[in-house]
């Protein structure tokens, strides 16, 4: 006899997303989480970063009951801008990746964090079949052949069907069962924060690469009369502390000359957020009755809006999964199936990302001049230019 059918341990975009999913599959679900969700833009504690949900993504969520909250509050991303600055900071070469050219839809909508865990906080509470304990943590894992254990700080002990770590990249699940992970350390960090500016973004993210890491700027809804933008700002630890420390005035005139002044003057509107940069892959993603997605299974740097993307590529095989077979929920042959069909991929795009992460550093001028040439060969060449967008999407 099981307790529930599905324990989700953590409650970030991913782990809410899961429940959600699940809950409107009707499976019944516990979803858990030591700290309750943010949802307030002006608390202390809020996510002020920004994700672009791609399209299979939306379409998840669309699975979950969430998309037709979240979507009247996106801002649809429409052209991937690339460009590649001189170190003087002077645009060299520029290429648009325009989802036109693969499909009627934009790539994907930009949405801030604190307002998908809002909307998707909501969802759970429109479901009977979720059961929300926020405060509560997973303390302790038993993985068995018939059924997963979990001892929560509640008191209460659950037997499950299937458990289901979205529990952060230091995973207390992943730990607690002896799994580990291989991780990579660039020395960087990156800001967070978000900027209005003169010159409209006409809903197109750009990705500015110079050296020590991509400055990007993704669309959001004009603030006060004035275009907006999101902005990831990678570079090497020491530099990106010392801007977090600036006051805004040469925080922005810093800020403005990295963008190349593609946008005028940027103007901070927002608190400046700070965290480290790691690529990092669990050694697997299962164990009896036991799932991991997500960051405890992978983390990327904020490049090519893969990392939530990617989490949700990981629940909709686990729903797929579970939906086509029921009475198979959480066995091995479920699991496995899990594992053929994420772990190659994750692979790829976490090789992948890496890969265009460290050309994104590169310092010596000879090697930016090489980067800006090999991202012309790949934006130049139609088919070459259209496979990558679609393997970036996931549609490959």
């Amino acid at each position: 006899m099981h307790d529930a059918d599905i324990l989700v341990s953590g409650a970030g975009p991913a782990g809410l997303a899961a429940a959600a999913a699940f809950g409107t599959a009707g499976f019944r679900t516990v979803l858990v989480d030591p700290a309750p969700p943010v949802t307030d833009e002006d608390a202390v504690d809020a996510d002020l970063r920004t994700t672009a949900i791609l399209q299979p993504g939306a379409d998840l969520l669309t699975r979950a009951g969430a998309w037709d909250r979240l979507a009247p509050h996106a801002t649809p991303l429409q052209v991937m801008r690339i460009v590649d600055a001189g170190p003087d900071g002077t645009v060299r070469t520029t290429r648009d990746f325009d989802a036109a050219d693969i499909s009627e839809l934009p790539f994907g909508w930009n949405l801030p964090n604190w307002l998908i865990r809002r909307e998707l906080v909501a969802r759970l509470a429109e479901l009977p079949a979720v059961d929300f304990r926020p405060g509560t943590a997973t303390l302790r894992v038993t993985a068995r052949d018939s059924a997963a254990i979990a001892a929560l700080s509640d008191g209460s002990s659950l037997r499950l069907r299937l458990l289901v770590a979205a529990d952060g990249r230091d995973s207390p699940v992943r730990r607690a069962l002896g799994i580990g992970a291989a991780t990579r350390r660039y020395g960087q960090k990156a800001l967070a924060f978000a900027v209005t500016h003169p010159i409209p973004h006409d809903n197109v993210s750009t990705e500015i690469h110079r050296e020590g890491g991509p400055f990007t700027l993704v669309p959001l809804p004009d603030r006060d009369g004035r275009p907006c933008s999101a902005v990831v700002w990678m570079d090497r630890g020491a530099e990106t502390l010392r801007r977090a420390a600036l006051p805004p005035a040469a925080f922005e005139a810093e800020a403005t000359v990295r963008s190349c002044h593609l946008f005028g003057p940027l103007t901070l509107v927002t608190r400046r957020m700070v965290w480290p940069i790691i690529s990092q892959t669990a050694e697997r993603l299962t164990a009896p009755r036991v799932a991991l997605m997500a960051e405890a299974a992978h983390v990327v740097p904020p490049i090519g809006a893969q990392g939530l993307n990617m989490s949700l590529a990981d629940l909709r095989a686990l729903l797929d999964l579970a939906v086509s077979a029921p009475d198979r929920l959480g066995d091995a042959a479920m699991l496995a199936a899990y594992r053929r069909t994420r772990q190659a991929d994750v692979a790829l795009r976490v090789n992948g990302i890496d890969l265009l992460n460290r050309a994104s550093m590169l310092g010596l001028p000879e090697w930016q001049a090489l980067r800006a040439r090999a991202l012309a060969a790949m934006h130049d060449a139609g088919p070459v230019r259209r496979a990558l967008m679609k393997a970036g999407l996931g549609l490959a």
